[in-house]
C-alpha cells in the first residue's frame, strides 16, 4: 500500500521524491513546545500540520516513530544563548513557583489544547531535562572532534572553523555566512566568545539560575539548540528521514542543530526538512505588542475584537488546513466565516453519505469515472507535499453528488454498488484518519448516542405536532436553534443539521 511520496524540502529547496532510509519505516523529529506559557496559535497550526503528516504516513502504510520534545530549560529570553535568563526559570521566579510546576502547568495545557485539534500524541515525548547526560556526551564529542571550545565555564561551538571545514551552514536557512555573522554580532555580544557567530552548547550558571547540573566544566545547563541534537540523535539514529518544525526555527535553531550534528558525528541529521509557514492576522503579521493576536481560547470564545463570534476548534483546524502547511495563512473573520460553512457542508455530507445504504445496487455496473477521478486526485495531492486544500477541493466537487443522492435528485440505483463503497471509504479515510475533523456534536465518537437523542427529540416534537401541541413544537425548534441545531421539516420526514 506504500506510495510515492514529493517532500518538499527546506535543505535543497525544491521538492524530491521521498526514499527513507530503511523501507518501510519513517524516523521524524519535530521540534515541540518551550513550556513557559499558553500554547500560541502558531505552535497550534505546525502540530496540526505535522499531526496530519504523521497520520498520513502511517495511513500508506508506513510505520513512523514520531519524536517530539518538550523544551523544559535552556531556551532563553529573546532566543539568546548568553547574558540572558532562561524562559522557565524566569516565569518560575515571577510567579514564586518551582520550574518543574512551571513545565507541569504548561505541559498539561499544552496537551489539552491537542486534544481540542484532535492531535495525535506522538510515539516519543522526550524533555530536556530527562537527557541532560546526552546532552553532556555530544558537547564532550563536539570538543574531541575540535569544534568546540571552553570560555569560563561555558562551551562555545566554533562556527567559524564549522562553516571553513564543511559548507552546510547557512545552507538551511538560504543566508550567507557573512548575513549569519553581521545577525548574531548584534544579538550575541559577547567577547569572551571566538566570534561572535559561536553560540553556547553548555553554558555556566550564574548564582541566580534556579535550573543546573554538574558537568565536567561548570555547574549549568545545556543551550537550547542542544537538546534537539541529543534527542533525535537517542531515539531516531545520527541521520533520520524527517526533521519537521516551524518556518522561524530554520534560523538558528535548526541551522545550529545541524552544526551540532555535524560536529558530533560528521553527519546531517535527517534527509528531509520539512517546515510550516508564518501566520498573519488581517495582512499583517500576529505580534503581542500593537495587539493583532489572538490565542486559540479567544477563536474559541469569540472574546476578542479580531472576530466577530467564536469559532469551534474543528471549524479552526478545518481552516489550518484550507491552506498548505508551506503557506503563509491569514487569520481573518470574514476568512474563519467561509471557513465554518465550508466544514459544515462537508461534515453534513459525511454524515448522510454514511446513511446511505448499498443494498439493493448492482454489483456489476462499472464505478462511475467522475467520482473515481476525484478521489484518485485525492489521495495523489496528498501524495504531493501533503497538499491538503488540494485534496479538500476533489471532496467537495464530490459534494454535490452526495447531496443529490440524498434529495433524491440522483437516484441512488444509477450509482453502482462500488462507487458508493469507494464514496463511503475515501471520506472515512480523509475525515477521520487523515485530517481527523469530528463533529461539532462528536461525544467521544459515539455518533450514535448523538444520532438516537435526535431522533427521540424528533420524535417528540412530531408527535407534538401531531396533537396541534404547536407550544412544545414551538419550544423544541426554539430550544434547538439555540444550541445551532436546524432542524429541517420536508415531506420525507424531519431532518437535523448543525446550524
Amino acid at each position: 500500500m506504500i506510495r510515492d511520496l514529493v517532500l518538499h524540502n527546506t535543505l535543497s529547496g525544491k521538492k524530491e521524491n521521498f526514499v527513507p532510509i530503511t523501507e518501510g519505516y519513517i524516523g521524524m523529529y519535530v521540534c515541540g513546545p518551550t513550556v513557559y506559557s499558553d500554547v500560541h496559535l502558531g505552535n497550534c497550526r505546525t502540530f496540526v500540520s505535522f499531526d496530519v503528516i504523521y497520520r498520513y504516513l502511517k495511513f500508506i502504510g508506513y510505520k513512523v516513530r514520531y519524536v517530539r520534545n518538550i523544551t523544559d530549560v535552556g531556551h532563553l529570553e529573546g532566543d539568546a544563548d548568553t547574558g540572558a535568563e532562561d524562559k522557565i526559570s524566569k516565569k518560575a521566579r515571577l510567579e514564586q513557583l518551582e520550574p518543574m510546576e512551571v513545565v507541569q502547568q504548561y505541559t498539561l495545557g499544552f496537551h489539552d489544547m491537542m486534544r481540542i485539534f484532535n492531535v495525535q500524541p506522538p510515539s516519543i515525548e522526550p524533555r530536556a531535562t530527562g537527557h541532560i547526560i546526552e546532552q553532556i556526551e555530544m558537547v564532550q564529542s563536539i570538543i574531541d572532534n575540535g569544534y568546540g571550545y571552553e570560555k569560563n565555564g561555558s562551551i562555545y561551538f566554533d562556527t567559524m572553523k564549522f562553516a571553513n571545514d564543511k559548507e552546510v551552514y547557512g545552507k538551511l536557512s538560504g543566508r550567507i555566512l557573512e548575513d549569519l555573522l553581521t545577525e548574531t554580532r548584534a544579538l550575541n555580544n559577547q567577547s569572551e566568545k571566538n566570534n561572535p557567530a559561536d553560540f553556547a552548547i553548555w553554558i555556566k550558571a550564574d548564582e541566580s539560575h534556579i535550573m543546573r547540573w554538574n558537568s565536567p566544566w561548570s555547574v549549568g545547563f545545556p543551550g537550547w539548540h542542544l537538546e534537539c541534537s541529543a534527542m533525535s540523535t537517542k531515539y531516531l539514529g545520527k541521520t533520520f528521514d524527517i526533521h519537521g518544525g516551524g518556518n522561524d526555527l530554520k534560523f538558528p535553531h535548526h541551522e545550529n542543530e545541524i552544526a551540532q550534528n555535524f560536529g558530533a558525528c560528521g553527519c546531517q541529521p535527517a534527509n528531509y526538512w520539512l517546515h510550516t509557514n508564518m501566520l498573519l492576522m488581517n495582512g499583517k503579521k500576529m505580534s503581542k505588542s500593537d495587539g493583532n493576536t489572538i490565542s486559540p481560547e479567544e477563536l474559541f470564545t469569540g472574546d476578542s475584537p479580531h472576530v466577530s463570534k467564536g469559532y469551534s476548534p474543528m471549524v479552526v483546524k478545518f481552516f489550518m488546513l484550507q491552506s498548505h502547511y508551506r503557506s503563509t495563512l491569514d487569520i481573518t473573520d470574514d476568512a474563519l466565516a467561509a471557513a465554518e460553512k465550508g466544514y459544515k457542508r462537508l461534515m453534513e455530507a459525511y454524515k448522510h453519505l454514511q446513511k446511505l445504504e448499498t443494498q439493493g445496487l448492482s454489483d456489476e455496473a462499472d464505478i462511475n469515472d467522475k467520482i473515481k477521478d476525484l478521489i484518485v486526485s485525492a489521495y495523489g495531492d496528498m501524495d504531493d507535499d501533503f497538499n491538503t486544500p488540494k485534496a479538500l477541493a476533489q471532496l467537495f466537487a464530490i459534494v454535490p453528488m452526495i447531496n443529490s443522492l440524498v434529495d433524491g435528485k440522483m437516484e441512488i440505483n444509477t450509482v453502482s454498488k462500488n462507487t458508493l463503497l469507494m464514496l463511503k471509504e475515501a471520506f472515512d479515510d480523509f475525515i477521520d484518519n487523515i485530517l481527523a475533523l469530528k463533529s461539532d456534536l462528536d461525544t467521544g465518537g459515539n455518533s450514535g448516542l448523538v444520532d438516537g437523542l435526535m431522533e427521540l427529540i424528533i420524535d417528540i416534537r412530531q408527535n407534538a405536532r401531531a396533537n396541534k401541541d404547536w407550544t412544545t413544537s414551538d419550544q423544541i425548534r426554539d430550544k434547538m436553534n439555540a444550541l445551532n441545531i436546524v432542524l429541517k421539516d420536508g415531506s420525507d420526514g424531519t431532518k437535523w443539521t448543525v446550524g
